[in-house]
């Protein structure tokens, strides 16, 4: 019997006549808007600063297919990105996708969607021969540890394991192409947060910590296993300002939560939010010292790929968006069991109809249409 469902920029050489900031888009987590600025550093000297701290990797395998696309002067939309957190513990472990986002950017560019698949979504991982993977159905988080393995004895690749990771979201999603993609390192997030004095953001629901204790500790490993013990690092709904480490913490938890994973991964989408709020706060931008720690960590916590277009040329061509610009979608879904053991997630299929309105270009109206779709970021 098969498994039942269960419910459930381009650098800007101008100068305008008053100095002011410029906005610079990072692909971070999802999307952290970082801001450049007015007066006390130039434009040109910042981007070069900070775009010398990212990483570029070969993150869709064009370079190996001879497929590198001649570099554009512009960038026209609608556009999608896909966004990969990953939490590496050592050199060695292969990197699983332990957050997966996908902005759609649209045609206007001044205006995006964010949605989050599941890292239990059930998939077919297709065959990969870089790898030596022979392909199967199995969770998505899997596919990047799948494909990031090289042969020989090599560590990991996450620039790899990113390319199978992009196939599987391409089959899942109908997005046949992605315009550009990162990879996100989650201890790096704490480092951005620290850097701009914490994060301010509403928590829709009361949380405890898996993994921490009320000073940030970790909590301790029950003996043989299982679990943890020992006090909890609580969220109470309402207002906060969290920590690096505690936002960190916060985004992470699914476990005791109504709907598991599914509000892990609005809470994840409401810190993005948060982020890009903070990064273009006053606080941020009028402090060159700030400013500059921010852009540094962001630098070293991000690898990115932009398809022949560098993180300057998306920077200047995504100036329009602003954090409130951005929906945040909410993709039901439910959990497959077989034999009464949970094997994962499956999208109900509206999911299916969302992916269809973004190929058509209608998902402006669709979403009109779907308003239960939108996650409120309070």
């Amino acid at each position: 019997m098969g498994p039942e469902r269960t419910g459930s920029g381009r650098r800007h050489r101008g100068r305008s006549r008053a100095p002011r900031w410029a906005r610079v888009c990072t692909m971070l987590g999802a999307l952290l808007v970082l801001v450049s600025g007015a007066g006390l550093v130039g434009f040109e000297a910042v981007l070069a600063r900070y775009e010398g701290a990212v990483q570029e990797a070969d993150l869709f395998g064009d370079e190996a297919a001879g497929a590198v696309p001649e570099k554009k002067s512009d960038i026209k939309g609608p556009l999608n990105v896909l966004l990969v957190g990953i939490d590496p513990r050592t050199p060695e472990w292969a990197p699983l996708a332990d957050s997966i986002m996908v902005l759609h950017v649209n045609e206007t560019l001044d205006s995006a969607y964010l949605f989050s698949l599941p890292r239990d979504l059930l998939v077919e991982i297709p065959a990969f021969a870089k790898a030596d993977y022979n392909g199967g159905t199995e969770k998505l988080n899997a596919a990047m540890a799948h494909g990031s393995k090289v042969p020989g004895g090599k560590l990991p690749s996450a620039a790899q394991g990113f390319e199978l990771l992009s196939r599987t979201v391409s089959q899942v999603t109908g997005i046949e192409r992605f315009d550009a993609g990162a990879i996100i390192n989650f201890n790096g997030f704490q480092k951005i947060v620290d850097a701009m004095g914490g994060v301010d953001m509403y928590i829709d629901t009361n949380v405890k910590s898996e993994h921490r204790q009320p000073n940030g500790k970790m909590r301790t490993l029950k003996p043989g296993g299982g679990g943890y013990t020992g006090p909890q690092a609580q969220y109470t709904k309402g207002n906060a300002h969290l920590s690096g480490w505690q936002a960190l913490d916060y985004v992470r938890q699914r476990y005791g939560l109504p709907n598991g994973d599914y509000d892990r991964q609005r809470h994840q989408q409401q810190f993005v939010r948060a982020m890009a709020d903070q990064a273009l706060s006053k606080d941020v931008v009028t402090n060159p010292i700030k400013l500059d720690s921010v852009l540094r960590a962001a630098g070293e916590s991000l690898i990115f790929n932009g398809r022949g277009h560098d993180l300057v040329d998306f920077a200047f061509a995504l100036r329009g968006l602003r954090s409130d610009s951005i929906q945040m979608i909410k993709l039901p879904g439910g959990g497959v069991t077989q034999g009464g053991d949970y094997q994962g997630e499956r999208f109900q299929p509206i999911a299916d109809e969302f992916f269809a309105a973004i190929k058509a270009g209608t998902v402006d109206s669709f979403v009109i249409n779907n308003p239960e779709l939108l996650n409120k970021a309070k």
